[in-house]
């Protein structure tokens, strides 16, 4: 597995993570048996919410006693962040979550209110070591210029975004931005939530060619093109523990400059839209 540097935290992180969203929906016992799976496969970053349901107690469960091991993030609501409401927040996740402190902490997107009131609140968690670092979600380039202004260089932790070979917005503004400024990129839905291509269509033909050449999954190759840049992660969610071994050894999957050449060929990434996708 390959680690980066996660932004200006001095933290050294897998490049392939956890995602929780939607993983309550599945058996409760085989999400925890897939995360625990990803624990042992080198995939420490977990991801989760306080949107996303029972995740946060599904995720306590599945690292109880292995808490020093995990890069744990969660995210505050856009309707919770006020001043006030941030620190709250964060103080029923750490709960859930059956911990003391959080890795990183994010605003799930922007809201109504200041963001400069929730900066303020998540500056004072920093202080009072509730939380290592903070981040920012669904932040287009003129959201975390804002961001950087208010808060100042090397406060930004990440900025997770919506990211598969079928979405590739971010690429024209965000990742370089989020390049110039040292802010890790965290790509959620990597597989483009249910849309992954068919084995029928030209890109997933490309994806099985390569795959193939490698002896791995068209997955996995989807998953080493998308952190193929520096400083980009990825937090794919399954909840069975053979796909997360396979989601993990994508992280040592290196391909080619041709290969990566015939998957951009194959998926453009095509104009830059108006605003920056996000489910």
């Amino acid at each position: 597995m390959r680690h980066a540097p996660f932004g200006p935290t001095g933290r050294a992180v897998p490049v392939i993570g956890q995602g929780t969203w939607h993983l309550d929906e599945d058996d409760r016992a085989a999400a925890v048996a897939a995360l625990r799976k990803g624990l042992d496969c080198g995939m420490t970053h977990i991801d989760t919410a306080e949107m996303y349901g029972e995740a946060e107690p599904l995720v306590a469960e599945a690292i109880a006693g292995r808490r020093d091991e995990v890069f744990l993030v969660s995210k505050v609501l856009p309707t919770n962040a006020s001043r006030r409401g941030t620190m709250a927040a964060c103080e029923r996740s750490l709960a859930r979550l059956r911990t003391d402190r959080l890795d990183c902490y994010l605003l799930h997107w922007r809201g109504a209110y200041p963001l400069a009131e929730t900066i303020a609140a998540l500056e004072d968690l920093r202080t009072q070591g509730k939380i290592l670092s903070w981040g920012v979600s669904n932040f287009d380039e003129g959201d975390l210029a804002e961001a950087l202004s208010l808060a100042g260089p090397g406060r930004i932790a990440c900025n997770q975004v919506l990211y598969h070979l079928q979405e590739r917005a971010i690429e024209h503004a965000v990742i370089p931005w989020c390049q110039r400024h040292g802010v890790a990129v965290v790509a959620y839905s990597p597989f483009g939530s249910g849309d992954f291509p068919d084995a029928g269509s030209a890109g997933g033909r490309v994806l099985a060619g390569i795959a193939a050449a490698h002896g791995v999954s068209p997955r996995q190759v989807a998953l080493a093109a998308l952190t193929r840049t520096p400083a980009v992660f990825a937090i794919p969610k399954t909840g069975r523990a053979g796909h997360a071994a396979d989601n993990a050894a994508a992280g040592s999957l290196v391909l080619s400059a041709d290969e990566l050449a015939r998957i951009d060929a194959a998926f453009p990434r095509g104009p830059r839209p108006r605003y920056l996708p996000m489910i």
